[in-house]
């Protein structure tokens, strides 16, 4: 297995994305080759840090870097040797089985989707999250890919969306929902009421509309919806968990008894911080491109990168995209068979 990392991608580039990478190395002996992808002088520098030396490590020099404020599409376009565009091109090639880079978002999802291209039957590529909840853990689809998407796209975000609860997390009949203002089949805008109708002529296991009540309540493993509610979800959910736990140790810290209490629960903390730590689950996947892409934060640690790494791993080893052009292709056969039947019942006799 081959993999080509964006070094000179985030906030903490490129220290975080090297440790994080020599981390995923020396964890996982699947990998036969580590492209890190910047400044060769830099890279250098970070790897003789950490005294590392890996013949399964190549550098590949790139001379610019797209930087967190850049435009997306302008940066993609004129910054051709920058490390993003340069480890898409070796995925594009087949020297790289897939990319992870904590970089710019809109210019990797635009660099990846025009470089890649999506695969046999996907109109547009979605990014998929990963949420935890007290008993599940759930896919949330589209995190930021596609703003306008058609209802169809929804369609093929829950298929997608389900292959990953399955291949991934595990989950042997994922339950599929759509985002929406109300449990009801009624309710809901044009998007969400059009994919609702034809999510309940798939074969995937859809349970209907949730809303935002129920959404860390274990009634779905798969919520699909367009780009501008997942993302503002997504960035509530942190935001939420960061505020309560600013609370949180505000109040215990206010007299000598719940400091005593927090100490004796100091174990709980931990774990249920854990459990809510982006760290562990590594990264956000570009779902339905032609090529395996993890987007890791921008503020990664090198634990968060060598979790990204992982996922990327998972998702080559699993065969993920091939499964997919198939769930995809039979999809779209039994659209082809319900729109025949439905002529043949509407033609006049």
């Amino acid at each position: 297995m081959k993999l080509a990392i964006d070094a000179m991608g985030g906030d903490f580039a490129p220290q975080n994305i090297v440790a994080g990478a020599v981390e995923a190395l020396r964890d996982n002996s699947h990998i036969d080759h580590l492209y890190l992808v910047g400044n060769q002088a830099r890279v250098e520098a970070e790897l003789h840090k950490l005294r590392v030396s890996d013949n399964r490590i190549e550098i590949v020099h790139a001379s610019e870097v797209i930087e967190m404020n850049d435009p997306p599409v302008q940066a993609v376009r004129r910054k051709k040797d920058s490390s993003m565009n340069r480890a898409i091109d070796l995925v594009k090639r087949g020297d790289a089985d897939a990319i992870v880079s904590a970089g710019n978002t809109g210019a990797l999802l635009t660099a990846s989707q025009v470089k890649l291209r999506t695969l046999d039957g996907v109109d547009r590529a979605g990014l998929a999250v990963l949420l935890p909840a007290p008993q599940n853990v759930f896919v949330l689809m589209d995190a930021g890919a596609n703003l306008e998407p058609a209802p169809s796209s929804l369609v093929q975000y829950a298929i997608m969306g389900s292959m990953f609860s399955k291949q991934i997390l595990g989950y042997e009949r994922p339950r599929v929902a759509v985002l929406s203002i109300g449990t009801e089949d009624i309710k809901g805008n044009e998007l969400t009421l059009e994919a609702h109708r034809l999510l309940k002529q798939t074969n995937l296991n859809f349970v209907g509309n949730i809303d935002g009540h129920d959404l860390f309540s274990n009634h779905a493993d798969v919520i699909v919806t367009d780009a501008f509610v997942g993302n503002a979800v997504l960035k509530a959910c942190e935001s939420t968990a960061r505020l309560v736990a600013c609370w949180l140790k505000d109040e215990i810290a206010k007299n000598p008894l719940r400091m005593l209490g927090g100490l004796l629960a100091s174990g709980a903390f931990r774990s249920l911080k854990r459990k809510a730590d982006p760290d562990e689950y590594g990264g956000a996947v570009l779902l339905g491109i032609n090529g395996i892409c993890i987007k890791a934060h921008g503020a990664s640690s090198p634990k968060a990168v060598k979790n990204a790494i992982r996922v990327a791993t998972e998702f080559v080893e699993s065969g993920f995209n091939e499964h997919m052009v198939e769930e995809i292709r039979k999809f779209h056969d039994k659209v082809q068979q319900n729109s025949f039947a439905q002529s043949q019942v509407e033609a006049p006799s």
